[in-house]
């Protein structure tokens, strides 16, 4: 069952192209699959969505893609850019894939058109038979579990016990106990932390404190991985299937310092936390798609569930990412 907060990963859209295929083959039924969807909102000043530099960024390469029969990079779109983009049709071409697993295609550019600041692009693809090489699903996975693996050997001691909590509670629903040989630090030293988990360069969770509530970063780091992988409400819980392919980073707070103005914070250097009253947001530095201090402000005062108009007070704090 898929969490009402969810939105489907491009591997489940292209799965769900293959069912479609599977559906037509055992039913003998001739099927023509149109691939609907516009692409960038955001080509032009004059259009109804303004104007940005990804808008015809992603127009240039969805097309370039399409016109190859590239399939497999329609996983290489990133969701931050498609959404700066403002486009609504990549799942759609992704399902459409999807239904042409392991066929050449013979593919063919008709048109490309900017009608009023929205790109509207059309081709066709001609089944040519079986072709070995074209599982991209297969293909996407096998390389995303590798370098999953590559990067979990070059984890830290921080990222290792984390991951080890979420495989110990995702495998067994069993909390582990701190391992030995940790650094000093980690044992010894209290602070809040954040356990982030993705997937596909996707956010599947992330849980933390911002102050300490264990006796150890190490207990902190524990408790949080287990929440990050079962009880953040924006998700479901982690599954065993996924371990493979789940990228995990750390994140532990330094301590927070009032400030006196949005211009005494850097998204890339500072976390901030926002409070009025007893509602608290929060949210990390350096994050992806949060390029600007207002928008920090912005998503941090939204989780923290304090309206517009409403005063609030402003802290900082920096962290140490661990990998």
């Amino acid at each position: 069952m898929v969490h009402p907060k969810e939105v489907l990963p491009l591997t489940d859209h292209y799965r769900l192209g293959q069912i479609i295929a599977r559906a037509a083959a055992d039913t003998g039924t001739r099927a023509v699959l149109i691939a609907s969807g516009d692409l960038s909102h955001k080509l032009q000043e004059y259009g109804p969505y303004g104007f940005a530099k990804e808008g015809p960024e992603y127009d240039r390469r969805i097309m370039d893609v399409c016109g190859r029969a590239a399939f497999g990079e329609l996983f290489d779109f990133d969701e931050t850019f498609c959404d700066k983009a403002a486009e609504c049709g990549h799942r759609s071409f992704v399902i459409m894939a999807g239904a042409l697993d392991g066929i050449s295609i013979k593919a063919t550019v008709l048109s490309h058109q900017d009608v009023t600041g929205v790109g509207y692009g059309i081709c066709t693809f001609y089944p040519e038979g079986t072709d070995p090489n074209r599982h991209f699903l297969k293909a996407y996975q096998e390389k995303a579990e590798r370098e999953c693996l590559e990067q979990a050997e070059k984890s830290d001691p921080y990222v290792r016990l984390a991951r080890a909590s979420v495989e110990s509670w995702v495998r067994h629903h069993e909390r582990i106990s701190v391992p030995e040989g940790l650094p000093e630090e980690i044992l010894t030293r209290r602070a809040g932390a954040f356990v982030s988990l993705h997937r596909h360069g996707r956010l599947r969770g992330c849980i933390g404190t911002i102050m300490a509530t264990e006796k150890s970063i190490a207990e902190e780091i524990v408790q949080n991985a287990i929440s990050a992988c079962s009880r953040d409400p924006r998700f479901s819980p982690v599954t065993a299937d996924e371990l493979s392919t789940l990228e995990i980073s750390v994140d532990v707070l330094g301590e927070l310092e009032s400030i006196d103005s949005p211009d005494e914070l850097d998204v890339k250097r500072y976390g901030v936390v926002v409070s009025h009253g007893r509602k608290r947001g929060l949210l990390l530095p350096n994050l992806d798609g949060v390029d600007t201090v207002e928008e920090q402000i912005r998503i941090a005062r939204q989780k923290g569930g304090i309206r517009e108009g409403e005063p609030y007070r402003l802290e900082r704090f920096e962290v140490v990412r661990h990998f």
